[in-house]
């Protein structure tokens, strides 16, 4: 029996084709319209309807590219089931380069929205009605901040034997930090719904990183394997398994001035080690930086000039620190990217 075309905003997409959707979302001031691209590959067979999206902070834009690349993998022609690949949800932030809406509201604070709220509750509603209601699963693209960058990770909730904890080992990241959900967010809609959901964090906001690009289209391409939407590629090596943090907690700046850093992302540190230096410009009242506790540093500032009490040295803890360190440092040792011929 063939599939039904699959729907979305208006849209039939035969089973077995392809087809890129805009969807409107709103009007600039000059009457330009906007409307969030989405691309719809509907397998000929059955199986998971999977949203992979990105750009959700309109200033991240590694997952923009991780999208574009996912989308000229020849695999997908052996798709099944349906992939719904959105490169930009914050249309309005990407535009201006921004992590926010133009009235200065984080959309992954947003959700389930509401057509009658904001500018970010009405566009949060849309994207849940018309896209993510649809998902039977999901891989949100993140990267840090801006002026902060964060090693590849996946962050999620887990539950022992979940669909959810199999798509997170599946993915490859070195590191899974168990974390909660916000009450707003994308991951903390779906899977209230739950949809079992991904969130990928790597690299800088406003910057394409190579060694984060590259493992995150690995690694979604992995979670489709996994979740039988792709069959088996001989090419591809088993990665190590991921280790799991289940706490997190920053660094901050003991005083204003301008910061050395002595440490880089991946890096192991022990309670009590120097993390960096800050001064000021002429080098008086020079503090240092502590780590508070055991663990990874998985993120960190990229801008030197810092205010007191601001966010430098994220560290993640693990149970098994030394197996941690033995991951990262087998990942990093596999960041060359993949030939051409896998996309």
């Amino acid at each position: 029996m063939s599939r039904k075309p699959f729907e979305l905003a208006g849209v039939s997409v035969a089973p077995g084709s392809r087809q890129q959707i805009d969807v409107p979302v709103a009007r600039l001031y000059t009457h330009t319209p906007l409307h969030i691209p989405v691309e719809v590959i509907h397998g000929r067979q059955d199986g998971p309807v999977l949203l992979v999206c990105a750009a959700i902070h309109g200033d991240e834009i590694n997952g923009v590219e991780i999208v574009r690349r996912l989308l000229g993998s020849r695999q997908l022609s052996r798709l099944r089931g349906t992939l719904m690949a959105v490169p930009i949800i914050n249309v309005f932030g990407l535009v201006q380069q921004t992590r926010y809406l133009p009235d200065r509201r984080d959309l992954n604070r947003c959700f389930p929205g509401s057509e009658k709220g904001s500018l970010g509750g009405r566009i949060a509603a849309l994207f849940r009605q018309e896209i993510v209601d649809q998902a039977t699963h999901v891989i949100d693209l993140h990267t840090g901040a801006i002026h902060r960058t964060n090693l590849p990770q996946i962050r999620t909730r887990l539950d022992v034997g979940s669909e959810t904890e199999e798509m997170a080992h599946a993915f490859g990241a070195p590191v899974i930090i168990n974390s909660d959900l916000r009450d707003g967010s994308l991951r903390h809609y779906a899977q209230s719904r739950g949809i079992p959901v991904l969130t990928y964090e790597a690299g800088e906001a406003l910057r394409f990183d190579e060694w984060a690009i590259a493992p995150g289209v690995r690694g979604v391409l992995r979670v489709m394997r996994k979740l039988g939407m792709l069959s088996g590629d001989k090419r591809q090596r088993t990665p190590r398994a991921a280790e799991v943090a289940n706490s997190s907690g920053w660094v901050r700046a003991p005083i204003d001035g301008i910061l050395r850093p002595r440490t880089r992302l991946g890096v192991r540190v022990a309670k009590g080690d120097v993390l960096g230096h800050v001064a000021g410009p002429f080098g008086n009242d020079e503090n240092e930086v502590l780590a508070a506790a055991d663990g990874i540093v998985v993120g960190m500032t990229r801008l030197p000039l810092v205010n007191e009490g601001e966010a430098l040295f994220h560290i993640a803890r693990f149970e098994a620190i030394e197996e941690a360190e033995s991951a990262i440092e087998g990942f990093q040792s596999s960041l060359e990217p993949p030939p051409d011929s896998l996309y």
